[in-house]
């Protein structure tokens, strides 16, 4: 865990929300688009209730034993290794599982005696169920609107965890995140919060994604260190939003007036 609190704003109540999920042991979900601060959320938390974080970044190829764990050769000798999830257990660190809709179903099927009264792993390589430690947390994110119906969670996953939605910050919020982050000046901090906030709004570019946080604090970064602020926008806001030609044209166009 870092030495040093990773800074976030609280908009709507969620580290109450947290600290009580924590204290009755319940699992719990946060729902959002990227860039939100769904991840910076939980790393804050953990330093605030001064637990060990183990993060797994899900894709589609995690797997149960990537979590869980394997047999692997040493030397002449067959070794049992723990994945993460099995050592949050056994240690009682929060698990963060994010983007959890894009893992296979088989870790579904793992966490679902974690996410209940029971609060148990099985281990059938080994032959074993483990209890979970006290201070064992399951927090698991996703985002709800990324490819509609390919990449959702079933209800009756959603239904075992207690669950928090996030959205893009108001913009003095963001502002603040951006100058907190990168030491950028106000100006411009108040610059890219209004280029986000009007992209945020073009629905009918059709983008997959639009703006996260995240993408207008790198833009802050590459302007901090000197490059220009159009050639920052330009490679860390627009060219990762979008590879159409016409898309790009409007959003170049857009941060032309604004800057």
């Amino acid at each position: 865990m870092s030495n040093k609190e990773p800074l976030y704003i609280q908009i709507n109540g969620e580290t109450e929300v947290f600290r009580h999920a924590f204290k009755t042991k319940l699992p719990i979900l946060l729902k959002g688009p990227t860039g939100t601060g769904k991840s910076r959320f939980v790393e804050h938390m953990a330093y605030k209730l001064g637990k060990p974080l183990i993060t797994v970044a899900c894709h589609e190829e995690t797997s149960a034993t990537d979590l869980i764990g394997r047999y692997i050769i040493e030397g002449a000798e067959t070794k049992w290794v723990d994945g993460p999830m099995s050592r949050a257990v056994r240690e009682g660190a929060i698990l963060y599982l994010d983007e959890i809709a894009e893992a296979r179903p088989d870790i579904i099927v793992a966490i679902h005696s974690l996410t209940d009264h029971r609060r148990k792993l099985y281990i059938d390589k080994l032959g074993v169920e483990i209890s979970a430690a006290d201070d064992f947390m399951l927090v698991a994110s996703y985002n709800p609107g990324y490819q509609k119906g390919f990449k959702e969670l079933k209800p009756s996953t959603r239904q075992r965890f207690v669950s928090m939605a996030f959205d893009y910050p108001e913009k003095d919020v963001e502002r603040a995140i951006l100058k907190h982050e990168t030491d950028v000046d106000d100006k411009t901090a108040k610059q890219l919060v209004e280029l986000g906030s009007k992209i945020r709004n073009l629905g009918e570019l059709g983008l997959a994604e639009t703006v996260s946080t995240r993408l207008l604090v790198d833009a802050a970064k590459l302007i901090q260190s000197g490059l220009s602020q159009r050639a920052s926008v330009r490679t860390a806001v627009l060219e990762p939003l979008s590879d159409d030609a016409d898309t790009q044209q409007a959003l170049g166009d857009l941060t032309t007036l604004m800057f």
